[in-house]
């Protein structure tokens, strides 16, 4: 039997003597470990078995026992079917709004198609009975295109159905991540207070309504899209820390994870948010051009058979309503923005690693997730392999050539 022995007989007073009983024949291991009343003293004891000594201390920023309370079990239960319910109904909105973009494109192309070729025949025929139906059933069927296309460009139906897509699939990590806490017995106060902050912060950056609490289509300027809250704690290990480990961290490894964040700041998020402003400015120009030349259109066949224009009122009638069926396919049919969003999200996905980094940098050693994993982490998330992210920082660092290459391989 190997015995766990404190180093002071002093130390009996605040604990109770702890063994760990093993047999030749029994697999399991029954050990019995009490705390100290003053939590905030290192627990030091010797292992006979092993002959070396083990330190044990409480983490001072972790306050709470990580044992599970049953009734915080509970909660995250709760959370966690709020949680799924999320995911069902941004799934069915994001179709929904997926519809609303092929249907309006189909009914606003036909729409303008039809006016188009009426606003031929008028011009062909000869004043009479006929000629004022014609115009006006182009006139009617140009305006009512020009109305349905500024809602159109206002709501951008591609980018809602992607800001739906996008807040279902961080929803299903969400409840991932509670599901694993829950299964690795870690829930605590802490735990259900970020998990809820994550929720709520999702809600906010992907409203399900459309009125008054909708995104700007448009902004000003193209900021990363943010769905985390802005104090997240990244502090997520158990309360206790084994000190004779180095929890896999190096002065190598911190210099590499500074690395992959200059190459991330540098290039990544900049190139992103230079595409972003780039669809921007175009899709900015097709939604003004497409609603202008559906009513000019309507404004041109309303002429058509004026003896003083000639052929000016149908030219403008036929023309430009060609011109409208090009610009809204190339707009709503090329998804423009369903491609800035997809870019939003790209930069707001480099500034949460980012951040990450950054934070967990800035922590203690001692409280840092195990470096090795947060490294294996950081590579899968780029699409690298260990050796080709410190392949990367070696460049970066050493500003060669391939320090130009961007640290992310999977956009």
């Amino acid at each position: 039997m190997a015995t766990f022995r404190p180093f002071s007989s002093a130390t009996y007073l605040g604990i109770t003597r702890a063994s760990i009983h093993t047999h030749q024949r029994q697999q399991e291991t029954d050990i019995s470990i009490s705390h100290y009343s003053n939590k905030d003293q290192p627990f030091v004891g010797f292992d006979k078995q092993k002959n070396q000594t083990l330190t044990i201390k409480t983490n001072p920023e972790r306050k709470e026992c990580s044992r599970p309370n049953s009734s915080l079990v509970e909660e995250m239960y709760a959370i966690m079917d709020i949680v799924a319910d999320r995911v069902e109904m941004h799934r069915n909105i994001g179709e929904q709004r997926n519809n609303w973009n092929h249907l309006l494109l189909t009914s606003v192309n036909s729409m303008t198609a039809t006016a188009a070729i009426m606003a031929g025949i008028a011009a062909g025929t000869a004043a009479g009975s006929a000629l004022l139906p014609l115009k006006l059933s182009s006139a009617l069927l140009y305006l009512g295109a020009t109305g349905i296309l500024i809602i159109m460009n206002k709501i951008q139906p591609s980018q809602l159905a992607e800001e739906q897509r996008n807040a279902s699939r961080l929803f299903k990590q969400l409840h991932a991540e509670i599901g694993s806490n829950i299964a690795l017995k870690r829930t605590s106060s802490n735990d259900v207070e970020r998990i809820t902050d994550k929720v709520l912060a999702l809600d906010k950056a992907y409203p399900l309504a459309l009125l008054g609490v909708m995104l700007d289509k448009f902004p000003e300027r193209v900021e990363p899209a943010v769905w985390w809250p802005q104090h997240m704690d990244q502090s997520h290990n158990s309360g206790t820390t084994v000190t004779g480990a180095e929890n896999g961290w190096s002065q190598r490894l911190e210099e590499e994870m500074r690395e992959i964040l200059s190459v991330l700041r540098r290039k990544d998020d900049a190139e992103y948010i230079k595409l972003g402003n780039t669809v921007l400015k175009i899709n900015k120009i097709l939604a003004v051009c497409g609603p202008m030349l559906t009513g000019l259109a309507a404004t041109g066949v309303g002429f058509i058979g004026s003896p003083f224009l000639g052929s000016m009122p149908s030219l403008f009638g036929v023309v430009l309503g060609a011109l409208a069926t090009i610009v809204n396919t190339i707009e709503h049919g090329g998804q423009m923005g369903m491609v800035f969003e997809m870019y939003r999200s790209s930069a707001g996905f480099f500034k949460l690693m980012e951040e990450n980094i950054e934070t967990t940098l800035e922590q203690r050693q001692e409280s840092r997730e195990n470096g090795q994993v947060f490294e294996e982490k950081v590579a899968l998330e780029l699409g690298r392999n260990l050796s080709e992210l410190r392949d990367l920082a070696s460049a970066s660092c050493s500003r060669t050539p391939n320090s130009q290459e961007f640290a992310s391989k999977l956009f």
